[in-house]
Parts: structure tokens; sequence; C-alpha cells
């Protein structure tokens, strides 16, 4: 009787902590930008990362191989957004600010693309499906096991001529666009790398004589984590002008938005 009791006991428990897990703290931490984070990309991804003996990224990659159909990128797109806002939340730009992403990348048709912070290849992919014929992507991304897996995405994708990843700091990279690349400006530029480097990235970018009249810089995540000093610069400097895009943090109910900056010359 007293092992039956015990066995219920833990049945319970168990039971009340995946109830945790899976829906009552997720429902909580939603609406509050600082406890998602700390929830999302600090104690799940531990955890997961324990359990599995994997790491995000490597998760992300085997949703994309188990549900997406090799060479359509919209369907890795879709696969990475299900597995993202049912299963493991990831710092991609997601399905709600994707859109507003898909829209300007139409919007301005660019030639040249250039992306700070590739990650798992999740917004490498939506950009480059959008492209016309003949256009180029460069992506930039510092961390070589998030490249690593990128590659595969981006391959699965079926977009491998489009894109070209390059690893290292975005800080060295930038300088060697026109020299080893053979860019001239670029025609639109998405910001979703270090928060901390989106400010000295765009003053390097103008430095460079990367940007022309008309060039379009997008920047994820200017509320959540938040990029006050680049927001403060674009918004008040006469050489840029910003419309702000309002929507919410990766599948989570937290306000974050998209930052479009036209640079003026």
């Amino acid at each position: 009787m007293m092992w039956l009791t015990l066995l219920y006991s833990i049945t319970g428990g168990a039971a009340l902590l995946y109830a945790l897990y899976r829906w009552v703290i997720p429902a909580v931490v939603q609406y509050h930008a600082g406890l998602a984070l700390i929830w999302h990309d600090v104690i799940v991804e531990r955890i997961l990362d324990t359990v599995t003996q994997s790491t995000r990224p490597q998760r992300i990659l085997g949703a994309v191989q188990q549900n997406a159909t090799r060479g359509d990128p919209r369907s890795v797109v879709r696969a990475i957004d299900q597995y993202c806002r049912n299963q493991e939340w990831a710092m991609n730009v997601g399905d709600e600010k994707g859109c507003i992403l898909d829209s300007v990348v139409s919007e301005v048709n660019p030639a040249t693309v250039l992306e700070l912070g590739t990650y798992c290849g999740y917004s490498t992919v939506r950009i480059a499906s959008l492209l016309p014929p003949h256009a180029k992507l460069i992506t930039l991304e510092f961390n070589p096991e998030f490249a690593v897996i990128a590659r595969q995405v981006i391959a699965w994708a079926g977009l491998e001529d489009k894109i070209q990843l390059v690893e290292g700091a975005s800080g060295d990279l930038i300088p060697k666009m026109k020299e080893q690349f053979g860019v001239e400006t670029f025609d639109l530029v998405f910001l979703d790398h270090w928060k901390d480097r989106y400010l000295p990235d765009t003053k390097l970018m103008e430095e460079c004589g990367l940007l022309r009249k008309g060039s379009v810089l997008l920047a994820d995540n200017v509320i959540c984590p938040g990029t006050p000093e680049y927001l403060e610069f674009v918004r008040s400097s006469p050489r840029y002008e910003s419309q702000y895009f309002k929507s919410h943090l990766e599948y989570t109910k937290v306000e974050d938005g998209l930052e479009k900056s036209v640079f003026l010359g």
C-alpha cells in the first residue's frame, strides 16, 4: 500500500511538473520580455540540451529534415515556425515579423543584400526565396557552430546558389566587402546579430561606402532585447528616414518590432 501511494505521488508530481513546463510557465512568461527570454533562451534551452544531448540549432535542423520538403524554401520556413511555436522557442525573426520582412524585401526588390547574423538560416531562407534572379545575398555569422547548421538549412531549401555564408566578425568583414566580395553597395541590409553591433556596424558601412542613396536598413529586435542607441541614431540623423513596424517578439506576445531606415545619402 505504501509503495502504491508513493507511485501515485511520483506520478502526480511528474504530471504537475510537465504541466508547468509545457503550458503554465510559457503562458505566464509570453507577455513579459525579461521572463520570456530567461525562460526560453536560458532555462528551457539548457534543459533540452542536457536531456537530448544536442543543441537548439541541431534540433531545428532535425525539424527541417523531418518536416520540410527538400528544395522548397517556404516549407523550410513553415517547418521552423511550427517547431519554434509548438515545441521550442528560438531567436528567429519568426512568422509574425517575418511577414514584415517579406513585404520589405518585395518592396525593395534588391539585387544585393547583406544579412548580419545568420543563426540557423531562417531569415536567410525567407529573404533569398523572394529575391529576383541573379540577386546576391551575403550573410555573416560569427558562430561557426551556427554556420554549420545554417548551411544545411540553406541547402535543404535549395538556395545555395543565391546565398554566400561567410564566417567571422561583422566588424572585420564589412570593410572587405568591396575588395573580396565584389559588392559596391547594398540595396538592403538586414540587421539581426548582436544588438550592440547595430550602431557601430551601420557607421562602418557608411564609412566603407556600402550604402547608396535609397539603401534600406531593416533592423530586428529593436524593442526586445532592444537597440536604443541605434534607434536614436537612425531616427535623429538627417541621413536616414525611419519607420517603426510594431509587432511582437518571435513566438510570444511581448512587444517588439522592426525599424526600416532608408539611407538618404
